[in-house]
């Protein structure tokens, strides 16, 4: 091989190189921002069953909270996706659907038990994702919305075990 080609050859190895670490990067930040909506977007699924099938009033109004932040955090992580150019979850992944159905068969107090359950078991999982992408993320922004994020989910956790602990886990 000679000098040019031996150039070419390592030039287009590092144009090909760079090109696969952005591509591993897009899709870490990816499969974060899917996983990140999908379970927002559950949350907000599952708290309108509440407000709908929901009889404590402390259950309706925690609910009415999970709307509201849930809502406002999708958005925030839309607008970053839209600016990195990453796909958002379009509808919630299918054990968080199964778990809404559980719930839509669910009346009461029965369903605010149940509600409760699922919101401490919910928001554990959620904490986990976020916590895992701070530590090893490698998208800053989305590290950053992750950090900025975390401690709203981590006071819902917190209401959840105070709502299990007063409707009585199952």
């Amino acid at each position: 091989m000679n000098a040019k080609t031996k150039a070419f050859f390592s030039g287009t190895m590092a144009v090909l190189f760079g090109m696969a670490a952005n591509l591993a990067l897009a899709a870490e930040g990816d499969n974060f921002v899917d996983e990140a909506s999908a379970k927002g977007m559950a949350e907000i699924e599952t708290a309108r069953l509440a407000l709908e099938k929901g009889t404590a009033e402390d259950i309706r109004t925690f609910a009415q909270q999970m709307i509201d932040d849930h809502t406002k955090a999708n958005q925030e992580l839309a607008q970053l996706a839209g600016e990195k150019n990453l796909e958002m979850s379009d509808e919630a992944t299918l054990m968080d659907k199964a778990k809404a159905m559980i719930l839509q068969m669910r009346d009461g107090e029965n369903f605010d038990q149940a509600y409760a359950n699922n919101q401490v078991v919910a928001h554990e999982q959620t904490i986990e994702l976020y916590r895992d992408y701070i530590q090893g993320g490698e998208n800053a922004d989305l590290k950053r919305y992750a950090e900025q994020t975390l401690p709203t989910l981590e006071q819902h956790l917190e209401h959840a075990r105070k709502l299990q602990a007063q409707h009585g886990k199952q």
